[in-house]
């Protein structure tokens, strides 16, 4: 890790070369930031992460993408926070991700910031979160606090079990065997799964299942 005065080093991850590229161009004229390298999803990210810990040369950033085949953002931020805390995270979002910004908040995220954010929201970003405060665009913090204030949308708007059933919905069994899975009788998960569909105004299982996998409650 780098001390406060000397260059705040990042590893950018990203499935999208153009997007690594782009922000790899923002930091090169960026005053006391360095690119610390890059990885293409989640898992080569740990790896890569792995490999500079052993030589102590952990970034003091990693700014990273929600969405990304192998390995997601939130799952990375989690296993990032528990096997290295003394590197922050920033994940870069959408307004159709809110419920993965929650995810990765709760797994120890410092921040976020839309990806299409500019130059100077990025700097700010990521030496915010190297001071060790939350950075967090006001853009998506309003949705957010809409979300909190009026849940009766979406995934907030599912009672615990109905996001279990989900869960489950999401990796394709069927009425019996989420029945069997949660103890429930079969009519009884029949009923939860119609109850989550109408609260989240789909109008079948495998739209259910792709939103499952869309907010990062199932890995696809």
């Amino acid at each position: 890790m780098s001390g406060e005065t000397e260059d705040i080093t990042v590893l950018i991850v990203d499935d999208h070369t153009v997007v690594r590229r782009g922000i790899a161009s923002f930091l090169e004229f960026a005053d006391g930031i360095t690119l610390h390298g890059e990885a293409a999803d989640g898992q080569e990210a740990l790896e890569k992460l792995g490999a500079m810990n052993a030589h102590d040369e952990l970034p003091d950033v990693v700014l990273l993408d929600l969405q990304m085949p192998r390995l997601d953002g939130v799952h990375t931020v989690a296993a990032i926070t528990e096997r290295y805390p003394q590197v922050r995270t920033i994940v870069l979002t959408s307004f159709s991700e809110i419920e993965r910004v929650h995810a990765a908040l709760a797994n120890g995220a410092s921040g976020y910031v839309l990806k299409d954010a500019s130059a100077d929201e990025v700097e700010e970003a990521i030496r915010t979160s190297r001071r060790g405060e939350i950075f967090l665009d006001t853009a998506v913090t309003r949705k957010l606090t809409q979300r909190l204030v009026s849940p009766s949308h979406g995934l907030a708007s599912l009672s615990d079990r109905e996001r279990e059933v989900l869960v489950l919905v999401g990796k394709g069994l069927s009425n019996r065997a989420i029945a069997d899975q949660l103890s429930i009788t079969e009519r009884t998960a029949r009923s939860h799964v119609s109850n989550l569909l109408t609260k989240l105004d789909l109008t079948s299982r495998t739209q259910a299942a792709l939103l499952a996998v869309r907010e990062g409650l199932v890995q696809p």
